[in-house]
């Protein structure tokens, strides 16, 4: 038996998670997979009655109405990630309803440079995969969203709305309830 070093693992990080450096690396060459939810309450037959908008701070210091969405780790599988941000923004207790198999209503993808597509992200080329998601239980604003704003579809598109949502989530909105058969 040869004697062989101890292994000493760096800071323990969930799988598939990316030191800042690693991220900002990959942001810089590669395409980001992310994952937006449009969180929604159903009516017995299934239309779609309410739209559940966040309310976050930019960067900036801008107050934003904001979709959940979030990146697709290394190894997880889409609803997974799906599952995941849902919680992380809407609380543990949201109880998401998301297919064994998710097909998205849309893909938009996000540019670095203004203009490219109508979705935006200064950071990142990103690739986002775009989901109705109907939740049936208690959503609570959770993480950096300070508030969860529940509005009727008409009430999501309109004009004031549109324009507290930045990067092309407006738009992302106004596909999810075109999708959903409720664009006013």
């Amino acid at each position: 038996m040869t004697a062989s070093a101890e292994f000493h693992p760096g800071p323990e990080r969930p799988a598939g998670w990316l030191s800042a450096e690693q991220i900002g690396a990959a942001r810089r060459q590669l395409p980001i997979l992310y994952v937006d939810a449009v969180p929604v309450r159903v009516d017995e037959s299934g239309d779609v009655v309410a739209v559940g908008l966040l309310l976050r701070v930019t960067n900036e210091g801008v107050m934003s109405r904001a979709l959940v969405s979030g990146r697709v780790m290394y190894h997880e599988r889409v609803r997974d990630a799906l599952l995941r941000h849902i919680e992380k923004d809407l609380g543990p207790v949201a109880l998401p309803q998301v297919p064994a198999s998710p097909q998205p209503f849309t893909v938009a993808e996000y540019f670095p440079t203004p203009g490219v597509t109508p979705y935006h992200d200064p950071r990142q080329h990103a690739v986002s995969l775009a989901y109705v998601v109907p939740v049936a239980g208690d959503c609570r604003p959770q993480q950096d969203a300070l508030d969860l704003a529940w509005l009727t579809p008409e009430e999501a598109c309109a004009e004031a709305v549109q324009v507290e949502m930045n990067g092309g989530q407006g738009l992302l909105l106004r596909q999810a309830m075109a999708w959903a058969g409720r664009l006013p």
